[in-house]
């Protein structure tokens, strides 16, 4: 049975983040090549206009779109070619009626032009005269100098995750730094007599540090920094001394460890002594991952997250992330990357519970298969052979072999 004072999976995340009501993070000033996944601190509204002057699409001749008009190949319109044009330089001539100027693509319009004619619509009857085949409207084959983007306009909104491309378009906008949300610091405290550094040789009941690891590469993957506070003996005052040295240095700490019923279990009462209000839930209704803690001190986040490696992980994902997100204000939808899978075995789950199933996708005959990993969240090979997860939402018992089911991809 499950205990009923457990929250489910939605009533926790909308307590956690409903509980977040502090300032965004500071900004900080940061050249624009290292701006690269930073979240925007403001608005940013485009200098000047882009591309800043008439240009053509294709190679061809600068004309007056009115002298083509009716032209046709057993009638063509005749021009003279009054220059031609030079990439990279602003053409210092004008054309008059009857007039055209050879042009690149990418090259600048000379005042008068107000479309392009693509070469292989001409013939070039001497050095100094073509015949154009084909009418051409006015802005065909042309560039606005401010078609791409207006002065003034919004190009990229505060609160935005930046991506290659937008460093391109404030490059070519002439940014040559930006003002960004400054990084996270999260906190990392891993706690237990059994724990011991991935560099010693592991002794009968002892176990490698493994979590740190994991959460360090989740944070720095969502452009958080990572503070590793070392291993801590399950003694109170040892643990509450490095959760307040964390407190004083970190927007966010993970005490992991020490979240169930055990004697040793001390978090929650470590959690409730950094600050008001202190915790808002302990323990959630999914697997793996059930005794998790979440509180608020002081209005800053403090999380105890179980010990196993697989709910270390998913407690992560499904509440500490979100926090990050929220404290950089990040305003960006987050698409999973999800598939349609048919499952190689039937799997239950228990009524009222979340479960999230590793699985392991493989093709077969032109159909994606999922295999369930069913291993116990202490097991962290389970998540390292896992291409995806499952989720068994609370109001159902499971999932029926062949069955086609929808599966977030790792």
């Amino acid at each position: 049975m499950l205990n009923k004072n457990y929250l489910s999976l939605k009533e926790a995340i909308n307590i956690l983040l409903n509980s977040i009501s502090f300032e965004l993070l500071p900004f900080e000033i940061i050249p624009l090549e290292k701006a690269y996944n930073r979240i925007t601190y403001e608005d940013i509204h485009a200098p000047e206009d882009l591309p800043g002057f008439k240009r053509s699409t294709v190679d061809g001749f600068a004309v007056r779109s009115q002298d083509t008009f009716g032209a046709k190949e057993t009638m063509p319109a005749y021009l003279t070619i009054k220059n031609n044009i030079s990439m990279g330089t602003a053409p210092d001539f004008s054309l008059g009626p009857g007039e055209a100027a050879g042009i690149g693509t990418g090259g600048m319009l000379p005042e008068g032009a107000d479309a392009v004619i693509p070469i292989e619509h001409v013939n070039i009857v001497s050095p100094h005269l073509i015949e154009v085949l084909k009418p051409i409207g006015p802005g065909e084959n042309v560039i606005f100098e401010d078609e791409d983007i207006k002065k003034g306009e919004l190009i990229i909104p505060k609160g935005h995750r930046l991506k290659p491309q937008d460093i391109g378009g404030l490059a070519g906008l002439g940014f040559t730094q930006i003002k960004v949300v400054k990084k996270p610091v999260i906190a990392i405290i891993l706690t237990g007599d059994e724990i011991i550094p991935h560099t010693e040789k592991a002794t009968p009941g002892k176990v490698r540090d493994i979590n740190s690891f994991t959460l360090a590469g989740l944070i720095n993957e969502l452009d958080g920094i990572p503070l590793k506070m070392g291993i801590v003996k399950d003694n109170y005052e040892e643990i509450k001394a490095i959760a307040e040295k964390a407190y004083e240095l970190a927007n966010i700490i993970l005490i992991i460890g020490g979240t169930s019923a055990g004697i040793k279990d001390m978090t929650a009462n470590i959690i409730n002594e950094l600050g008001k209000p202190g915790i808002l839930f302990h323990g959630v209704s999914i697997k793996p991952g059930k005794p998790i803690i979440a509180g608020i001190c002081n209005n800053k986040p403090v999380f105890g997250l179980p010990g196993h490696p697989v709910a270390v992980y998913l407690c992560f994902e499904l509440f500490v992330k979100p926090v990050i997100n929220k404290m950089l204000g990040l305003i960006d939808k987050i698409y999973k990357n999800k598939i349609k899978a048919k499952l190689t075995r039937s799997i239950s789950s228990q009524a009222g519970r979340t479960d999230f199933i590793r699985v392991y996708l493989k093709e077969k005959d032109g159909e994606i298969w999922a295999t369930p990993l069913l291993s116990k969240s202490g097991l962290i090979m389970s998540l390292i052979k896992a291409n995806g997860i499952l989720c068994i939402p609370e109001d159902l018992l499971g999932f029926e072999e062949n069955e086609i089911v929808e599966v977030e991809i790792l």
